[in-house]
């Protein structure tokens, strides 16, 4: 084959679509569970869809995006919806973001908050440092570091956050003073609101629908059940069966350490790249929230984030947990689910780890794509336009 795509996540679905498109068909999909949708699939759980990769939704804005996905599911069949996410505060489950969301506080707290902040590093323009933990306190203010960001972080991440870089940072919204007091004094958000405002979500399935459909149009061009066993980096012959002139990675660099790979300076490489395994566990009563998914930093509880099901998902009921493997310590008999890959960690160093890694595949003829191929943390859209850029520069 021209092209053989490892794994059939977003990613690398979209590439081999996009490829179709362009007449081209000496490719093939390599995926090693029975059906396709990486992080994005789902599978029936009390009746109803679960997501089990964790929270997935589908963008608005990105028009080629949707011109895509709506081939296999098609506009008509998802609903649209605005955003509510909201943070589980000590007594009181305020919206997010958090700063432009104050007022909800009772005025003590307020005043706190707005002391805190504008006592922040970026509000007094003082230079932004290079530690995490010193640039969450710089750019929010010491006590929404301290009561919300950094134990937030810490559970998501799963503890030590000495070793993450700030350079991914830029997602953060700036916190203003001014957008703050403004919020507190009118009683509504001001400011920078975050992405994806508004979300699709398909009306009869889980998000896994379109990323099955896509699998299955692909017919004997894609292969499941199939795990890579092995690679020859040098003549591209996988699991000692199938040969490309190309091969496009969109499963872990960590996995490759298991493969016939040189020289010894990259595989110190791979091994500097870190990652989250997040549990997912389902839980069948309904919360009294309309929240669509809620943030929880009480470093007390295991879960840092809970999917409400119920209020996005048609006809369903329950809700589900997000949990990093590191912080699960109570045993119970509820439906789980683990992802060993579940976010690529954004670590000091990555950025060179990553630049030396890719270097090294295309010299070989690899490319890496999507959230593993570019060890990127990218929402599934990113993921399907990185998919659909790809084919067209090929």
């Amino acid at each position: 084959m021209k092209y053989i795509i490892l794994g059939a996540g977003p990613s690398g679905l979209a590439f081999a679509h996009s490829l179709l498109a362009k007449g081209e068909d000496s490719f093939l999909v390599i995926e090693k569970e029975a059906v396709a949708g990486g992080l994005c699939r789902s599978m029936n759980v009390d009746g109803s869809p679960l997501d089990i990769g964790g929270g997935h939704f589908l963008d608005v804005k990105n028009e080629t995006v949707k011109k895509l996905l709506f081939q296999f599911l098609p506009e008509k069949e998802w609903q649209l919806f605005n955003r509510i996410s909201t943070i589980q505060y000590q007594a009181t489950e305020m919206d997010y973001p958090f700063e432009a969301n104050l007022f909800q506080l009772p005025i003590d707290k307020q005043i706190d908050f707005v002391e805190s902040i504008a006592e922040a590093g970026c509000n007094k323009g003082l230079p932004m440092p290079d530690l995490f933990e010193e640039w969450i306190e710089w750019k929010l203010g010491s006590l929404i570091a301290k009561e919300y960001m950094l134990p937030y972080n810490k559970k998501i991440w799963g503890g030590n956050l000495d070793k993450l870089g700030t350079y991914w940072l830029y997602k953060l919204p700036n916190v203003s003073l001014r957008d703050t007091l403004k919020s507190v004094i009118e009683k509504k958000p001001a400011g920078e609101m975050p992405a994806h405002a508004k979300f699709l979500y398909p009306k009869e399935y889980g998000y896994g629908e379109v990323w099955k459909r896509m699998g299955e149009a692909l017919g004997e061009r894609i292969i499941l059940n199939t795990p890579v066993t092995e690679i020859d980096s040098k003549t591209k012959i996988i699991n000692q069966k199938y040969q490309a002139d190309c091969i496009i990675n969109t499963i872990p660099w960590t996995e490759w350490m298991k493969f016939n790979i040189s020289p010894d300076a990259l595989k110190e490489e791979i091994k500097k790249l870190d990652y989250a395994s997040i549990r997912i566990e389902y839980h069948e009563n309904n919360l009294e929230t309309k929240a669509h998914w809620v943030y929880l930093p009480d470093e007390s509880l295991e879960e840092h984030r809970i999917l409400c099901r119920h209020n996005f998902c048609g006809n369903s009921k329950g809700y589900w947990t997000e949990i990093n493997t590191k912080n699960k310590k109570q045993k119970n008999n509820n439906w789980n689910y683990t992802n060993e890959y579940a976010y690529p960690l954004n670590t000091i160093g990555k950025p060179e780890s990553v630049k030396n890694i890719l270097n090294w595949a295309k010299e070989n003829n690899i490319i890496g794509l999507g959230r593993w191929g570019e060890w990127e943390h990218m929402n599934s859209d990113v993921a399907v336009d990185k998919g659909i850029k790809l084919a067209n520069i090929i």
